[in-house]
């Protein structure tokens, strides 16, 4: 190929043309569309608009520059590669009851199906020559698309294996004029300089060189959708020789491609996760393994939430390059990522944001999307049909615009969906949020707008499955969390009001006061109360474990106990010296008790001594216990409505301290006197 071999070494950024090369056979023949022997001039016109097209591709769409970015970034420098979940998995519940069944099973929080089979993406897009990629708003559909262009670019194709030019078309362009894929894939190289450009089309399209990209269908306007269809399957049927690939949210997906294999994009793993952040901060790579580290630390489990798509990952790595650390409000760090899907998303994609009525603004969408999310929340639901969505929808916007007469709430929802994608249609006309995080925010959202905080309080103070709205509500509180902790503790009062419970707090409190250990005066109690526990039996110290760092090492004294084994013993006075260093008792006389039990291990009885022998030895031992630290078994004998009332009381002061630790602010008065009371009997 005379002359050939120097053009395509030079184009742009050391990517090779030679998807253009095949386009001009043997002995420098165009296939013909010119009719002779190329001259000097026209294959350097030829080569020139090549590299020109390459250039044009990684400037326009190798780039990233989302959510207020100071700078772009290289797609490939940040790009993690995709799993998609094929068909079966995408179609697999069509009732609300079997959406509810498997995602209460699963636990997953992102409210996708994790187990159908999964595919890496590249794989996918190789051997399918028809592919529609379905996802949330945010999920890297576009990204994949322009990542595919750019693996097409390449002279090595180990990665996308087709020879083909790739031509990335937004269908958004099309909302304000007719559609036409060809004529835009002819301007696309007239731009570029390419020789006669038409007979350069028809070549590419009649011969199946082009890899054609078509970028958000979703963005289409409902009122061309119909149009917009009709040309793109007329396209493909005419055209089948060449490779499409074409994106679309689920939500916004009605249409049965014939020729196109459906997949969706999954949620990202951690093992994509750590791969983004790593190419994130390539350039500081002990930033990217501390802000990895930390996102896996309990702490931070509120920023880990929103890591599963690419955009509100972006987010996070955004948050964390700019301040090295997370917002510690979780309530903060959900108002932001609410916020990019509100306003900045639909934004910087370029989706029209239709303004269906008068006054529909984002602050009166946010009001919608918190009633629709605290009313579904409080009847623990997850999946609701879109009629009654609609229908909640029509009368707060009868009652917030009055003056629109005729309000339709099924194009609102529609809007909604395509717009900001927190609301997403699982399967035909069933709805859920995006994602569990969206729905709780909105809820504590809905209870502080309402004054609500009272009746939340009363209702689920110890429902732990509305734990994380209870964080959210201490962090939106912007006026102080004292409120809110307050009547959480007069709550949790109430479910210490027998004598035996409020004898085991007295015990608790007498056995700790004024003990010389650096404990706070609640944290010794606790660590009493789990002491107690232990000694009572296994399952209450399983309650208790929840909760204090020391039960950790009672609970194998309370199993051994139990069993009466051989290992009891050792394992009672290690952890007895253990307690004896934390100084958390003032009258326990633990080198007393370490000589009791070293006289008991004499007598261990072995597997060959009867059953009543070695009960009785395991009553000994615990005996021993008790007496040590002043406890009777009639002290922690709990009924099983004791022990489920001392379970909600532990739990519900640890709510309170979690609350006190996510809110903006609180009073530090109020904060020592709850402290201080915790745990405590309360005084008449």
């Amino acid at each position: 190929m005379t002359g050939m071999e120097p053009f395509v070494a030079a184009a742009v950024s050391g990517v090779a043309v030679p998807i253009f090369q095949s386009l001009w056979g043997g002995g420098g023949k165009l296939l013909g569309l010119f009719g002779k022997t190329l001259d000097e001039k026209t294959r350097e016109l030829i080569f020139t608009a090549s590299k020109q097209y390459v250039q044009n591709y990684e400037e326009r769409h190798g780039i990233l520059k989302v959510l207020g970015m100071r700078e772009h970034v290289k797609l490939e420098s940040v790009y993690t590669a995709v799993q998609f979940l094929d068909n079966d998995a995408i179609r697999s519940f069509e009732s609300i009851e079997n959406l509810e069944q498997f995602y209460r099973q699963a636990k997953n929080r992102g409210f996708q199906s994790q187990d159908g089979h999964k595919q890496v993406g590249i794989t996918v897009a190789n051997d399918k020559q028809y592919l529609m990629v379905l996802g949330g708003p945010g999920a890297g559909k576009s990204t994949f698309l322009r990542k595919m262009g750019l693996e097409a670019l390449k002279s090595n194709k180990r990665i996308f294996i087709h020879t083909c030019i790739p031509v990335f078309i937004e269908l958004e362009k099309f909302k304000y004029t007719d559609i036409d894929l060809k004529k835009f894939i002819l301007e696309e190289f007239r731009i570029c300089g390419f020789p006669d450009p038409e007979k350069f089309t028809d070549q590419a399209l009649d011969q199946g060189k082009l890899l054609i990209l078509l970028d958000g269908l979703d963005e289409v306007p409902t009122k061309k959708s119909t149009n917009v269809i009709s040309h793109i399957q007329n396209f493909v049927d005419t055209y089948n020789k060449n490779r499409f690939i074409a994106s679309c949210r689920v939500a916004a997906y009605r249409y049965n491609f014939r020729r196109f294999t459906d997949v969706a994009m999954a949620d990202f793993e951690d093992i994509q996760i750590e791969d983004f952040i790593s190419n994130w901060f390539t350039s500081k790579p002990n930033t990217g393994k501390d802000c990895w580290q930390k996102l896996n630390s309990h702490e931070h489990t509120a920023a880990k939430e929103l890591t599963q798509t690419p955009l509100l990952l972006t987010l996070v790595c955004l948050l964390y390059e700019r301040s090295g650390k997370f917002p510690t409000n979780r309530a903060t760090l959900y108002e932001r990522a609410l916020r990019v899907l509100l306003e900045e998303w639909a934004g910087e994609k370029g989706i029209t944001q239709e303004d269906l009525y008068k006054g529909l603004d984002t602050k009166r969408k946010e009001m919608i999307l918190s009633e629709i999310a605290h009313d579904a929340f409080q009847e623990d639901r997850l999946f609701f049909p879109r009629r009654e969505v609609a229908d909640k929808i029509e009368k707060l916007l009868s009652e917030m615009l009055p003056d629109e007469k005729f309000i339709n709430g099924v194009n609102v929802l529609k809007s909604i969906e395509v717009q900001h994608g927190v609301l997403v249609e699982r399967a035909d006309s069933i709805y859920s949020f995006s994602h569990l995080t969206l729905q709780e925010y909105l809820t504590a959202q809905y209870i502080d707008d309402h004054r609500q905080v009272e009746k939340l309080v009363r209702e689920y103070l110890v429902d732990e499955r509305w734990k994380e709205v209870f964080l959210l509500v201490a962090g939106l509180m912007r006026g102080g969390a004292d409120e809110l902790l307050l009547l959480m503790e007069k709550e949790a009062q109430q479910y210490i009001n027998t004598p035996k419970l409020q004898a085991l707090l007295n015990w608790a409190e007498q056995l700790t006061v004024g003990s010389t250990g650096n404990l706070k005066p609640v944290r010794k109690r606790a660590d009493a109360i789990a002491r107690a526990y232990a000694n009572a039996n296994a399952i209450a110290n399983a309650i208790a474990i929840k909760y204090t760092d020391a039960t950790a090492k009672t609970y194998d004294i309370a199993n051994e106990i139990a069993n009466a084994n051989a290992n009891a013993i050792a394992i009672a006075i290690k952890n007895t010296g253990e307690l004896k260093k934390s100084e958390i008792f003032n009258n326990v006389n633990f080198t007393m008790l370490i000589a009791q039990l070293e006289a008991l291990k004499a007598t261990i009885p072995d597997d060959k001594q009867s059953k009543e022998v070695r009960l009785a030895f395991a009553k000994r031992l615990q005996q021993t216990l008790l007496n040590a630290f002043n406890l009777t078994l009639e002290m922690i004998d709990l009924s099983e409505e004791e022990a489920k009332a001392l379970e909600n009381y532990l739990y519900a002061n640890h709510l309170i301290i979690q609350c006190k630790q996510a809110s903006v602010w609180v009073s530090p008065t109020t904060w020592e006197a709850i402290e201080a009371r915790m745990l405590l009997v309360p005084s008449n």
